[in-house]
């Protein structure tokens, strides 16, 4: 790993994390990381913090690489694999784009060796999961460096079949966002009840790492864990009965079916149907 050179196209927060996940642990050279994006300003302020190079060209910067990694959003897909030409024969396509499926990358860089994963924001602090499959051109050696680049964002899971990354794509990779509305209702139902914001925060953010903590190491199902808390006639059932009555467990399995459906969308989409973009464009 150490001697490869790797470029990212769409130098984004996940591609930073990415980056500085592969320095942190030593499994790349600062020379040998590439960063290739519209934005100069973006570059420079990840040559400052990183020592890597940087380009604005993606054909360029792909074309020296042993590992493309493709980090822009879902909508610029299409777009940016029209510009990119030349990537080597032997080179590894490593996408981190949500709902693109490999014979569409494949397709759109007329390159056989892709890698498809699915990671999430944690992976920013290098506490994320990533799950990940590869075309059967994928050599053992790129799945090797595959595993390594992705496990600088956390854990890692890798599986055959394909569709998972779609389902992947709901639970975890769209699953920070859950928990943290559910926090931030939590924080804000202790503000309603008098709590200052500070204390509140407080409270929710070591009861919900505690209670993750605990699930971990204990083992057992989380309704077992529940029940644990759970005294007849008490608190804990009172707020629990209100919860199922609003349909907590259906509206959580409706929004991931909706991620789900809506990953799958994307990967249908038409080349050159780029919908309205209202956040940055790398991811």
């Amino acid at each position: 790993m150490l001697n490869k050179k790797i470029t990212f196209i769409g130098p984004g927060v996940m591609a930073e994390a990415m980056i500085a996940g592969l320095l942190h642990k030593k499994l790349a050279k600062p020379e040998n990381i590439t960063a290739s994006g519209p934005r100069e300003e973006r570059g420079e302020d990840l040559s400052r913090k990183y020592k890597i190079k940087t380009s604005v060209d993606n054909a360029e910067a792909a074309s020296h690489a042993d590992v493309v990694v493709l980090s822009v959003k879902p909508q610029r897909l299409s777009e940016v694999m029209k510009a990119i030409k030349g990537i080597r024969s032997d080179a590894l396509v490593l996408s981190i784009i949500a709902g693109a499926n490999i014979k569409k990358i494949s397709t759109g860089l007329k390159h056989k060796a892709v890698v498809r994963s699915m990671p999430n924001t944690p992976g920013q602090i290098g506490e994320g999961i990533t799950v990940w499959t590869s075309s059967k051109e994928v050599t053992p050696e790129q799945q090797e460096m595959a595993r390594a680049i992705l496990g600088a964002l956390g854990e890692e899971v890798f599986v055959e079949d394909e569709s998972y990354l779609d389902m992947a794509t709901a639970l975890s990779g769209s699953g920070p966002a859950y928990v943290f509305l559910f926090t931030e209702a939590l924080v804000d139902a202790g503000v309603h009840m008098g709590f200052p914001r500070r204390i509140a925060e407080q409270l929710v953010l070591q009861t919900i790492k505690g209670s993750a903590s605990f699930y971990e190491q204990a083992g057992r199902h989380p309704a077992t864990l529940r029940n644990q808390v759970t005294s007849p006639g008490g608190t804990s059932a009172e707020a629990l009965y209100y919860l199922e009555k609003a349909g907590f467990r259906t509206a959580i399995s409706r929004a991931i079916w909706a991620a789900y459906q809506r990953s799958l969308e994307l990967g249908k989409e038409k080349p050159g149907h780029i919908p309205e973009v209202r956040d940055e464009e790398e991811i």
